[in-house]
């Protein structure tokens, strides 16, 4: 076997190998037999004569040859995609699949809409959206792009900051009429609270006065969930108070299915944050669904727009 059997076929299985650490995950990836993906990792090192990965019963690693030929063919099977991106421009339609994972709640109420006016408008451009609330890793999920509420670790990733998202104390009229309205903060220690618990630190409610002033009080319930659309008919159905992101309840709140309380005090806005894996980001099809979501996004209730100097 000579260099000639370097294909980028082979090339392709052993660079997610390398990020996934796991044969039967990339087969199912892929759409290929475990057995044909083993085939690609033997003749790819067959054919450049040196070891590149390490296998046991458990676990897949990259051999010190092979870190340094992964990261030279994650360039070149970069440059393949962008050769096909440019060849595919001179009849102005992009295509391929872009892999997107963002916050579930957002996602199902937001994202996914957008998602179907993007494709209206490039039908040849695949979307595989995945709904989660936890922080994956971009590389190893084989993901493009990521939606993300919350403060961010460092991250390799490329960061665009897409705004604010507020967030504001809600309950449903029937809650308010049977339990009364809070007149102040510290009135809701004794109410029933709708707690995320995904959220650490979700029993301690921080409040900001309008005329300033920061108020802490103590958030307590029967209820708790980790999902947003849960929290969200809790709330309608009246299990209690909870602060909720203006665009997770805005409907309700027009419909008079939920009510604002506490209307001179907010808790923090949140961070709305897009990650895109560098080597990605110059492909034409990421590179415009990046412009789109961020567009679309921006005219979101309650998505209030980045300050100037921040990514």
């Amino acid at each position: 076997m000579d260099k000639s059997d370097v294909t980028l076929e082979r090339m392709r299985s052993f660079v997610r190998v390398a990020e996934r650490g796991s044969l039967s995950a990339v087969a199912r990836e892929l759409g290929l037999g475990q057995s044909t993906v083993t085939r690609h990792l033997r003749e790819l090192e067959q054919a450049v004569g040196v070891p590149l990965l390490t296998r046991t019963t458990r676990s897949v690693t990259m051999t010190e040859e092979g870190r340094r030929y992964y990261a030279d063919c994650v360039q070149i099977l970069r440059l393949v995609e962008l050769a096909g991106d440019e060849a595919r421009s001179t009849r102005g339609a992009p295509a391929g699949t872009v892999r997107v994972s963002c916050t579930a709640a957002f996602g199902v109420l937001h994202v996914s809409r957008l998602v179907f006016a993007f494709q209206d408008r490039y039908p040849d451009v695949a979307v595989d959206l995945s709904l989660t609330d936890e922080r994956i890793d971009l590389v190893r999920e084989g993901v493009d792009i990521a939606l993300r509420l919350g403060p961010l670790p460092d991250s390799s990733m490329k960061l665009r900051l897409l705004g604010q998202s507020r967030r504001v104390l809600v309950a449903a009229p029937d809650y308010l009429a049977s339990r009364g309205r809070p007149a102040r903060p510290q009135d809701l220690a004794s109410h029933e609270g709708v707690r995320m618990s995904n959220i650490a630190g979700s029993d301690v409610l921080v409040l900001h006065g309008r005329r300033g002033g920061r108020h802490v009080v103590p958030f307590a319930g029967r209820l708790r969930v980790d999902h947003g659309l849960a929290a969200r008919e809790a709330l309608a159905a009246g299990r209690g108070i909870a602060p909720a992101h203006l665009w997770l309840v805005d409907d309700l709140l027009a419909s008079g299915q939920l009510e604002r309380v506490l209307e001179d005090y907010a808790p923090p806005s949140v961070p709305l944050n897009m990650l895109i894996v560098p080597e990605r980001s110059g492909i034409a099809r990421v590179r415009l669904l990046v412009d789109f979501l961020a567009k679309g996004i921006a005219q979101l209730p309650g998505i209030e727009k980045p300050q100037p100097g921040k990514r």
